[in-house]
């Protein structure tokens, strides 16, 4: 748009009209990009985040089996 025109529609509306729907179509652009870009990449991050998290609980587990394991085998050691 040209600024005559801009100037033409703040001159018929007024500012505040105008303004108000700058600011809303800004808000509405947000609103698209963030459930069309954005929401599928943190729902994608979330399946990931929740898979490590699995991951890491399946290594503690391990990991606290192995300390058992070779507590036992010291406990026995001694004992013999």
């Amino acid at each position: 748009m040209e600024a005559d025109a801009i100037a033409k529609y703040i001159n018929q509306y007024g500012f505040p009209i105008i303004a108000a729907g700058g600011m809303g179509y800004i808000v509405y652009y947000v609103w698209v990009w963030a459930t069309t870009i954005v929401k599928p990449i943190l729902e994608e991050a979330y399946v990931v985040l929740v898979e490590l998290i699995d991951q890491i609980r399946v290594l503690d587990n391990d990991m606290i089996r192995l300390t058992q394991k070779i507590s036992t085998i010291l406990l026995l050691r001694g004992k013999k």
